[in-house]
């Protein structure tokens, strides 16, 4: 099989190329990637001389680009990630997310189109649903009203429609799937875990939004890529899958206070800032679905994978201490006036 990855530099895609070349080494895997900042070559250094490994410079926007490679390396699945995804950025500048998630999806679908791809798979989010209040006892499911709340998640919400349209209306053979919160190897440190474990390691203070009550679902990034696997080979076309990883809730604050607590840190590290805007409360998923008729579940609880991500986190110093310098820090001081 021949996969176009869109975004594989990124956290999630590069975990997924890295997954998805070991456990399937006759496939050939094409990686496109526009390498903005958070696209990191030297995530996938192991797999560089992997002769069924290929990287391409691009922007998902570029019809001509995505079109001829379709069409030259006969790519059977596209598996799309690519896209603008911390809602802090959207907020501050919500016009590259237009055009990466709405304009860059199109342009795919478009050429997945003309090249007859026999599945397109589209990598959302939860955040599309909008917000749940703590004491609901609700969870998103694939039934569940849009009702984003953030640009980038009304970005996302849009590409949705439009993969959902292609399919509707052109036959093209997609499927969907919305995920929770990802964490482990590779995430940029702007988000709260790697951003905590980076932090606190470095003897800085850790910016907790509001009062740190806040709810989100957490996924291991190792559990999402079985699960896209698992929709690859098995999913319905047309169908959307949700994937989460937690069977019990945990705030914020709560997460920040595991990770001082695995590496040996006091909560003087906790700073409590302002919040941001729009700030969505809480996020719950139903992966019953996928579970019901693909067999999927999370391998790794959450205290499990936590620490095996703090662990990475500190065996892999220099990778991210070259990260946080340069317009890193300058985004950083803008955002949590520090």
């Amino acid at each position: 099989m021949n996969l176009l990855v869109t975004g594989g530099a990124g956290f999630i895609g590069s975990n997924f190329v890295l997954y998805w070349l070991k456990k399937y080494p006759e496939d050939m895997l094409v990686n496109l990637d526009k390498l903005t900042y958070a696209g990191n070559p030297e995530n996938l250094k192991s797999v560089e001389n992997n002769p069924n490994y290929k990287f391409v410079k691009g922007d998902i926007c570029d019809a001509k680009l995505v079109n001829k490679l379709m069409k030259d390396e006969s790519i059977d699945v596209v598996v799309h990630f690519a896209a603008e995804s911390h809602v802090d950025r959207s907020i501050l500048d919500p016009s590259p997310f237009i055009k990466t998630n709405i304009v860059g999806t199109y342009t795919l679908l478009e050429a997945a189109l003309k090249n007859k791809i026999k599945r397109f798979h589209h990598i959302s989010t939860d955040e599309v649903f909008g917000s749940l209040s703590l004491d609901s006892k609700e969870k998103f499911n694939e039934k569940t009203p849009y009702n984003p709340r953030s640009p980038y998640a009304a970005s996302k919400a849009s590409a949705d429609h439009l993969v959902r349209a292609y399919y509707q209306t052109y036959n093209l053979p997609v499927t969907i799937s919305n995920c929770s919160n990802n964490f482990g190897p590779y995430h940029f440190p702007e988000k709260l875990i790697p951003l905590a474990i980076t932090n606190i390691l470095e003897g800085k203070k850790v910016p907790i939004y509001g009062d740190g009550l806040y709810v989100r679902d957490w996924l291991f990034v190792e559990d999402h890529c079985t699960a896209i696997d698992a929709i690859i080979h098995k999913g319905r076309t047309g169908e959307t899958y949700l994937i989460g990883g937690m069977t019990e809730e945990i705030s914020n604050i709560d997460i920040v206070r595991k990770i001082l607590n695995i590496i040996g840190k006091d909560e003087s590290q906790i700073e409590f800032v302002k919040d941001r805007p729009g700030h969505d409360r809480k996020y719950s998923v139903d992966w019953s679905k996928i579970n019901k008729e693909l067999g999927w579940h999370p391998k790794h609880d959450f205290d499990e994978a936590l620490k095996l991500t703090v662990e990475w986190y500190v065996k892999n110093q220099e990778w991210w201490k070259k990260i946080k310098t340069g317009e890193y820090l300058n985004y950083y001081k803008r955002q949590y006036n520090r």
